[in-house]
């Protein structure tokens, strides 16, 4: 829901700040007051297309800001993480028209391109009137209608799973199918490519390894003859430390017999002679196994100088090189069953194409079912809402699809063009008038009709309809009396699932409002200001007493307001 407008500098609003509320939100007030400018302001932030025309004489920028409640708005989160901007419970919307000619918008304090403020617009507000945002007005909304009241959710998204795999292979296959010269190609590079990396067999870590290894062999003699002068003086010479320790170790026994404090210092002692002991049995091994095979020695440098010649060969490391093996390998298992793997996709999209047929062919029986109970009930509202020989008509259109251009899926065997909704076409005729044949809804609605077909449409889709905020401008064109009285009725009853903002000048639907706000036009300073504020009970009373009676309010005017208000 839309919980406040601001508008700054905007034609012939200073500064305004609207806080609205859920339920139904009715603006009243004079004819040339600026209701309609509010509208066009809330229009901006819905992405429509704005002049510096708008920017009040002696300002140097228009400035329009919304802040909505979109907690439980999935489709406005998943947008703004797709587009990297932080979604909070409230979102702000602003967009600034310069005399400059800069046209900024904003989502959060953060800079968006307006198609951005479009898209998002379109998951927070229907507006009705004579607005390109309405979205009665975009055929491709049409299908989103039908299916809501249908309620094929469960349909839809069993045909797009399909619909997702099937696209996923037809892309493949086209990838493969432009990647087959150059596999052909290839393929004699890969295989002695293959060949030379076979014959070497790199292994991950082999060449630190064989490094290590290298350095002891080239420094065998210098470890051969230290390793021996070690063993030596620890244990094998005249005077070696290994003697002398035995000789400490049996003079601390013999201390230790006259007094109990050498305890510590024998067993630190008899521990050091085993310690020396281990140190120089490994020395001795170590010694005994130092390899001074010079054949051994070339060998490892030649394999060191094979790795180092493949890693500049295929990527500077031996990681890469098995990565290259890898992928040269299935590149070369591709190439040689290219047949093989191109029948296998086609199998495999051949099936898809049926199973996406079998899907959107049943989607599309429930959408020639459902169009006609919504015929019906449009056609049942507009004549209760004062379109009384109104024609509604939804149209489904099935386009065949040429085999050569392979996009297409297989309904009772024969190709058909497909989307993500299926493979149905849906647009809405209307004829509004008796006699005349119907005709694309879009072209032959008024203004005031299109409100009142919205109005109709959403009454019936009400419990289903996911848009937050319906605004209807102009809804009471061409209708006065009982019928505005009913199309008051239709609006609140649709406010008890949506946020209804509507501009009216007919007392019967004012008199219906759950929140009331008058815009008013006054001279401030030699300046048309126009203002807008919410009225008390009180100042209710008056004000539907003047649409009644106009400016002379009389007792009567004022009885038959109450009673209006009393008409819930």
């Amino acid at each position: 829901m839309l919980k406040s407008l601001e508008v700054k500098d905007y034609a012939l609003i200073e500064h305004i700040n609207v806080q609205f509320e859920r339920g139904l939100n009715i603006i009243t007030g004079e004819t040339g007051a600026g209701k309609s400018i509010l509208v066009d302001a809330m229009g901006l932030l819905l992405g429509e297309r704005a002049s510096t025309e708008v920017v009040r004489k002696g300002a140097a920028k228009s400035v329009v800001e919304g802040i909505f409640e979109a907690e439980t708005n999935n489709k406005v989160e998943a947008l703004l993480k797709e587009n990297e901007i932080e979604f909070f419970p409230e979102l702000i919307v602003r967009r600034e028209i310069s005399l400059k000619g800069a046209n900024r918008c904003f989502i959060n304090d953060t800079p968006v391109p307006l198609t951005l403020v479009k898209d998002i617009g379109n998951y927070l507000v229907d507006l009705h009137g004579q607005h390109e945002h309405q979205s009665l007005l975009r055929t491709e909304m049409h299908i989103e209608f039908l299916d809501e009241f249908g309620g094929i959710e469960n349909l839809l998204n069993e045909y797009r799973k399909y619909y997702s795999q099937l696209n996923s292979k037809l892309k493949k296959l086209k990838e493969l199918k432009e990647k087959e010269h150059s596999l052909k190609e290839k393929k004699e590079i890969y295989s002695f490519q293959i060949k030379e990396i076979d014959a070497v067999s790199p292994e991950v870590g082999e060449e630190e390894r064989l490094g290590e290894e290298l350095n002891i062999l080239e420094n065998s003699e210098k470890l051969l003859e230290s390793t021996s002068n070690i063993y030596r003086t620890l244990y094998e010479s005249e005077g070696s430390v290994y003697d002398a320790l035995v000789k400490i170790n049996n003079e601390l026994e013999n201390l230790l017999q006259i007094d109990k404090s050498f305890t510590e210092s024998a067993s630190e002692c008899k521990s050091a002679l085993a310690l020396l002991n281990d140190v120089s049995e490994f020395i001795r091994s170590y010694n005994s196994k130092i390899d001074l095979d010079p054949k051994h020695l070339e060998s490892l440098r030649e394999r060191l100088g094979i790795l180092s010649l493949l890693k500049k060969k295929y990527g500077g490391s031996i990681i890469r090189i098995i990565e290259h093996r890898k992928k040269i390998g299935e590149e070369y298992e591709l190439a040689e069953n290219f047949s093989d793997n191109i029948n296998k996709i086609e199998d495999e999209i051949s099936q898809l194409r049926i199973a996406c047929g079998f899907t959107a062919e049943r989607i599309s029986q429930k959408r020639k079912q459902t169009s006609a109970n919504v015929s019906g009930e449009v056609k049942s509202v507009l004549a209760h809402l004062g379109i009384p020989d109104a024609l509604f008509e939804v149209k489904i259109v099935n386009v065949p699809a040429d085999i050569k251009e392979k996009n297409y899926i297989t309904v009772n065997e024969k190709p058909y063009c497909y989307n993500i909704n299926g493979y149905d076409e849906v647009e809405f005729f209307i004829s509004t008038n008796i006699g005349e044949e119907t005709k694309p809804l879009a072209k032959v609605a008024s203004g005031g009709e299109i409100s009142r077909i919205m109005l109709a449409l959403k009454s019936i889709l009400a419990k289903n309809d996911k848009l937050p905020l319906l605004i209807f401008d102009e809804i009471d064109t061409g209708v006065s009396g009982r019928v505005a009285q009913k199309v008051g009725h239709a609006l609140l009853a649709l406010a008890s699932y949506h946020q209804i903002i509507a501009i009216t000048h007919l007392p019967q639907i004012a008199g219906l409002a759950d929140i009331h706000f008058l815009v008013e036009k006054r001279a401030i300073a030699d300046r048309v200001v126009s203002s807008i504020r919410k009225l008390p009970d009180g100042e209710r009373v008056r004000e539907i007493a003047k649409l009644m009676s106009g400016e002379e309010v009389t007792e009567a005017s004022l009885v038959g307001a109450r009673e209006l208000m009393n008409a819930k």
